[in-house]
């Protein structure tokens, strides 16, 4: 009984051939195996090949796409691997590069037009940490573009978009979403150079959390932009949308690697003083209860990156029991590498009883709008539309999920393609 979770699949029809799977179980315990395995290699990389099965070697390509860190890795690892999983990591690093230059390419184009039509826009997330410099060109893939515009800019933006022929594809609560050449969708497994270009253009920064929303749009909308692209504010306010967009993936079982490799190198680029104004921020009435669960789990993987006075305070902003909670939890508990959909994903981010009733009846019975946001999605984005399970009702979900806990579309449509790369 899902909810629309973020998604950065294509709109082309899927291939019908399919490789049989181990059983479910097997392919569980594949998943956090080499899950857990390059998430500890891209922190500290070791000299040691995994002794992965040839079966364990395939699903490490389809976490290392799910992940999105299959091109920074080919740069970190110290070992080899099999040469088709070597092939994999270069030909993944070729590919993000040209799909970097091509969004370069976009964004410089996004700024001039912007400027003659005197809209204001924030390049976000990925954008900024390349402008950074924290990654090389062709390190971090870059599925889409956001941007975040003021309401009042909202429609002369989207009007914008469109004369540089993007067609407004998906509108939803959190984005519209705006594509140009949807056709051209190469069937591939992770980053491909050639893939249609996507920009989200988004009007608030806000997470559902997972009923009551978490928005920090002030906080990174500048106070006096101008026309163009504008950088984020601080420091501090990036790493304030890094947090809220990693717990909001978590709260979805959703969360990358990437993500967390985002926090820890822009961390590594923070001073003392940079830190402290992330603390302010949420001291300000905006208390950042929700910044401490992807902070634990970057320092779970990378140890060295968030100051233990950070972690300290933050720890009494955070309720009790979400804090205990992911004192445990590890990236294959919150990401696609966990592969069984479940009834209440998130309800531990609930504050009280009566927003934990709210979200199981919310699951339970979705509104129209909801419903109409699943079915647009499972007739665009390649992952949904293979899938039965986003074509039923909701009535066929509960029955199918009482009896069989089927497993998560997203995850099986990117290990079937790891299997049949290598056929």
């Amino acid at each position: 009984m899902p909810g629309v979770a973020p998604t950065s699949g294509s709109v082309q029809q899927p291939s019908a051939a399919k490789e049989p799977l181990p059983p479910l179980r097997d392919v569980q315990s594949a998943l956090r195996n080499t899950t857990e395995t390059l998430a500890q290699e891209l922190a500290y990389p070791t000299e040691n090949t995994p002794g992965w099965s040839a079966f364990e070697w395939q699903v490490a390509q389809a976490v290392c796409a799910m992940h999105g860190v299959s091109a920074v890795l080919s740069g970190k690892l110290r070992w080899q691997g099999p040469a088709h999983w070597s092939q994999f990591l270069r030909d993944q690093r070729a590919h993000t590069a040209r799909r970097y230059e091509r969004i370069r390419q976009l964004l410089t184009l996004l700024d001039a037009r912007a400027r003659i039509e005197k809209v204001a826009l924030v390049a976000l997330k990925g954008a900024e940490l390349h402008s950074m410099s924290l990654y090389e060109p062709g390190e971090r893939p870059m599925a889409d573009v956001d941007l975040l515009v003021s309401a009042e800019d909202g429609s002369r933006a989207g009007r914008m978009l469109e004369s540089l022929g993007f067609e407004n594809f998906v509108s939803t609560p959190r984005h519209r979403i705006f594509v140009r050449d949807a056709h051209k969708s190469p069937d591939s497994l992770g980053e491909h150079s050639d893939n249609y270009l996507k920009i989200e253009l988004h009007e608030r920064i806000s997470e559902p959390l997972p009923v009551r929303v978490a928005d920090i749009t002030g906080l990174i909308y500048p106070r006096e932009p101008h026309a163009g692209l504008n950088p984020y504010p601080s420091k501090a306010a990036l790493m304030t949308h890094l947090l809220l967009h990693a717990a909001g993936a978590m709260r979805l079982r959703a969360l990358r690697l990437i993500h967390l490799s985002d926090v820890a190198r822009l961390s590594a680029n923070m001073t003392a003083t940079d830190w402290n104004a992330v603390l302010e921020l949420g001291r300000a009435g905006r208390e950042h209860w929700w910044a401490l669960p992807p902070l634990l789990l970057t320092a779970r993987y990378f140890s060295r990156a968030i100051p233990g006075h950070v972690l300290a305070t933050l720890s009494a902003n955070c309720p009790w029991l979400l804090s205990r909670i992911f004192r445990r939890r590890t990236l294959s508990d919150v990401s696609l590498s966990y592969m069984r959909i479940e009834a209440f994903p998130g309800i531990e981010w609930s504050q009280s009883l009566g927003e934990s009733v709210q979200y199981a009846a919310n699951r339970l019975w979705p509104n129209t709008e909801l419903l109409a946001q699943r079915k647009q999605l499972a007739q665009t984005e390649l992952t949904w539309s293979d899938s039965q399970w986003h074509h039923s009702s909701q009535a066929r979900r509960l029955l199918r999920w009482i009896v069989s806990r089927p497993p998560r579309a997203e995850t099986m449509h990117t290990i079937r393609a790891a299997l049949d790369r290598a056929r």
